[in-house]
C-alpha cells in the first residue's frame, strides 16, 4: 500500500489555502509538503500536525492505494 494526498490539496482548494499557508499554520516545512507532493511517506506527527491545522481527520487528508505492481501480480 502506498498513500496518496489528493483529499488534502483538495482540501487546500476549498480552504483556499496554498501549500505556504499550511506550511506556517501546522508549522511543517516546505521540503516536508514537496515530499507529500511526491507521493512521499511522512511522518505520522506530520500528518497530526496538519490535521490539527485544519481541524479534520487522517481519512480527510490521507488516501490508502494498492502498489500498482500488486495489482498486475
Amino acid at each position: 500500500m502506498k498513500v496518496q494526498y489528493k483529499k488534502l490539496w483538495k482540501l487546500l482548494i476549498d480552504k483556499d489555502m496554498s501549500k505556504s499557508d499550511l506550511s506556517k499554520l501546522a508549522n511543517i516545512s516546505g521540503g516536508t509538503l514537496t515530499k507529500m507532493s511526491k507521493g512521499e511517506n511522512v511522518n505520522v506527527d506530520i500528518l497530526l500536525r496538519i490535521c490539527t491545522a485544519l481541524d479534520c481527520g487522517f481519512d480527510d487528508i490521507i488516501e490508502l492505494v494498492p502498489n500498482e505492481e500488486r495489482l498486475n501480480n
